[in-house]
């Protein structure tokens, strides 16, 4: 038997709100690595879903962003929580 399939990964962001488009433009130019959906545009918060072995690449494009843009990792339940 293969191994399973990795799955999607979900991760939760504050981000300047300002800047939302700004970030899911560049997730979307790596193709098939993370799709960026607006969680509540007025916080800010976002969720990035990231494709099977990917994590890595979205770890390296956001730890770059954050010296230029405010990305604040969140827990996923307390972001929600905060709606």
């Amino acid at each position: 038997m293969g191994q399973a399939p990795e799955k999607t990964v979900e991760r939760y962001y504050r981000v300047d709100r300002r800047q939302i488009h700004f970030l899911k433009f560049v997730l979307e130019g790596y193709d098939g690595v993370a799709a960026l959906t607006t969680i509540d545009p007025g916080k800010g918060l976002v969720v990035v879903r990231i494709g099977p072995g990917s994590q890595s690449i979205v770890d390296m494009i956001m730890a770059d962003l954050q010296r230029q843009i405010r990305i604040e990792p969140l827990e996923p339940f307390g972001c929600l929580r905060e709606r």
